[in-house]
């Protein structure tokens, strides 16, 4: 059986075949195709959040698939935008949120929020690397969680940002041999404590990047060498006893809005 290092070697070094090959996989053209033909017409975000199919294909897309069900939670999220300092998606520590609605920015850009590269092939680029995320995540959740790091630790600008998503946190926790019980600790704290530990300017560079990445996949698999059960998305990870893929800000919000499109 390959090692969690070896399997992520594997994807990664054949990334840009794998995703060729994923993308043209008849369920994901499909969904693929649709998308490209529908998002088009989608000129507001009522139009968005009636077309279901479309909607949640971007969900998927920016990693946010489990919280589709939370329609007037993401209605708020669009509705909002991303200008102004206040606005729902920026008070998130959640950021897929505030790139969701930066790429849908119907807020600022109108009818016209849908016309972008990043609303359009952007979009069907992020679903599948997602969906090759998950795909690895079936046999390893380890691979998963390293892809998904070599995917957006590059962008990280502090180490509060590494905190804020809870996949990448997982990563650099794992990587560094904290313990889980760290994440009781206050934040500000616990970003002082990464900090004197990781420079997030070094994922900038792929070979500081993959060195991580190589400490992280190493101690995963030292950490899960007995059989566990494997899990399909990022949500179940837990960190403290927090659930991994969803922010306590964002459960929070949730409960105080009305559940639906409308």
């Amino acid at each position: 059986m390959l090692t969690t290092s070896d399997s992520y070697r594997l994807v990664s070094q054949n990334l840009t075949r794998s995703l060729t090959t994923l993308a043209k996989e008849p369920q994901v053209a499909r969904e693929s195709k649709n998308y490209l033909e529908k998002i088009g017409e989608i000129k507001s975000v009522d139009d968005f959040m009636k077309n279901d199919r479309v909607y949640r294909y971007a969900m998927k897309a920016f990693g946010l698939e489990d919280m589709a069900y939370a329609k007037a939670f993401v209605r708020k999220v669009l509705t909002e935008g991303v200008s102004d300092p206040k606005a729902f998606a920026n008070t998130l520590t959640d950021v897929r949120f505030k790139d969701l609605a930066a790429t849908f920015n119907f807020a600022a850009n109108g009818e016209a929020a849908t016309e972008g590269h990043d609303a359009r092939q952007g979009t069907v680029d992020r679903f599948v690397r997602l969906s090759l995320e998950q795909r690895s995540g079936e046999q390893n959740e380890g691979v998963r969680l390293a892809l998904y790091f070599a995917r957006k630790a590059p962008n990280l600008t502090s180490a509060m940002g590494l905190l804020a998503d809870r996949a990448l946190f997982k990563v650099a926790q794992t990587a560094l041999g904290f313990a889980a019980e760290t994440a009781l600790m206050d934040v500000d704290k616990q970003a002082d404590m990464y900090a004197k530990r990781i420079n997030v300017a070094d994922f900038k560079e792929p070979k500081k990047l993959e060195a991580f990445i190589t400490r992280f996949t190493t101690m995963w698999e030292m950490n899960n060498r007995a059989p566990q059960q494997q899990f399909t998305n990022l949500t179940p990870f837990m960190a403290g006893g927090a659930p991994i893929g969803i922010s306590s800000d964002v459960l929070a919000s949730i409960q105080t809005l009305k559940l639906g499109g409308r």
